[in-house]
């Protein structure tokens, strides 16, 4: 019995950004140095014949890359267009190729196990569908205008997950009779039609990544034992005529620059020095030689995105970050927020990870001067 898999990545994950800050899709944020659509597709692999990925084909081609996946074909406006669309790939396959069998998963659902898949598919040799539940066990209330308007009762109600199973033909059929109807749960649709669908054990861990808790929660689930290590990064470099200044990534408005071979992005490379630091790799300097020419005039952002490669290669994960860049002027505050939003960028992480602030020498010393720019840094990483 050939078994498919519909993996959808075509959400945009409104309610994660909402409350993470996060400029990466849910399904596309790193867990355990590796993206949750990775690890959900993985989870599937060994239980079906092929995956057909929906979404946005170049960054599942990327986050995928590697695993033995049908071509990513691009989801549509609703989550039924994007099932149809991955229906559709399926049913073009060589007719020995077609499944019989398609599982619908979500790619921000990563940690299904194998129980769950065999449930599903062992309840379509009796019912033309099945899904994993779990029953309600909080009680449950209806709010009007802020306050309890009643008490639901929760027997017999259940938490639907996903993979949810279904026979390939009717489905298909069904979705091609439904175009004008917009059903969010894919089991909706033979519910209307009168037929079957079967609920079996679901798993309490089996959680889509919705909120921010979630990634920490499947991080404790999926990731090895990972231990704490800190690291402590410190640079300066002096002002020169001439040069923009580049301080965390962005360019702020100044009379002068700063000195140095690269860009002399003086945040990046104490920031750099502290994730090195913590890895006990060394130092910018051993990573990115001022001796080499390929390095000259060269923007840190590069410096600073191999650290965070180098922190997920080793299946480890950022913490959070703290910088303090130490200055007389320019002003760091108006611009910090859009320091932190660059060096998150630049590390694949949420924005409330990373702190830039700023202080004065009380006129003392070079910075105190305005001879230059230091900066300290700080960071936490797990690691295993």
């Amino acid at each position: 019995m050939r078994v498919a898999a519909i993996l959808l990545a075509a959400g945009t994950g409104s309610r994660y950004a909402a409350t993470t800050g996060s400029s990466i899709p849910k399904q596309y944020v790193l867990l355990a140095g590796q993206p949750v659509i990775r690890h959900a597709a993985q989870a599937l692999l060994p239980h079906v014949t092929s995956i057909q990925p929906v979404g946005d084909p170049a960054s599942l081609n990327e986050a995928l890359e590697g695993l033995k996946i049908l071509p990513p074909v691009a989801g549509g406006e609703t989550r039924q267009a994007s099932v149809r669309a991955g229906l559709e790939a399926l049913d073009k396959l060589p007719e020995a190729e077609k499944p019989h069998i398609v599982l619908v998963h979500d790619g921000a659902r990563p940690y299904v196990t194998a129980q769950v898949i065999g449930n599903v598919v062992s309840a379509l040799e009796q019912h033309p569908g099945a899904i994993p539940a779990v029953p309600v066990a909080d009680t449950l209330k209806r709010e009007k205008d802020g306050v309890i308007d009643g008490t639901v009762p929760r027997d017999h109600l259940y938490r639907a997950q996903t993979p949810q199973g279904f026979r390939f033909g009717l489905f298909l059929d069904l979705h091609r009779g439904a175009a004008s109807v917009s059903a969010t749960d894919d089991a909706k649709l033979l519910e209307d039609a009168g037929f079957s669908v079967a609920l079996v054990a679901g798993d309490e861990d089996n959680i889509k990544l919705t909120y921010e808790g979630d990634l920490v929660r499947l991080e404790r689930l999926i990731g090895p034992t990972l231990l704490p290590r800190v690291g402590l990064g410190y640079d300066v470099h002096a002002f020169e005529e001439g040069r923009p200044l580049i301080l965390c990534g962005i360019t702020v408005p100044h009379t002068k620059g700063l000195a140095g071979h690269s860009d002399a992005d003086v945040g990046i490379h104490a920031l750099c020095d502290a994730i090195y630091g913590a890895l006990a790799e060394g130092d910018i300097g051993r990573h990115f030689p001022p001796s080499q020419n390929e390095w000259k005039n060269a923007d840190s952002a590069r410096f600073l995105v191999h650290a965070g490669q180098r922190i997920r290669e080793r299946g480890g994960m950022l913490v959070n970050a703290d910088l303090t860049l130490i200055c007389e002027r320019p002003k760091i505050g108006p611009h910090s927020e859009a320091m932190r939003k660059r060096l998150a960028d630049l590390l694949e992480v949420d924005v409330d990870r990373i702190s830039v602030k700023a202080t004065t020498s009380e006129r003392l010393g070079f910075t105190g001067r305005e001879e230059g720019i230091a900066c300290t840094a700080t960071v936490s990483v797990l690691v295993p």
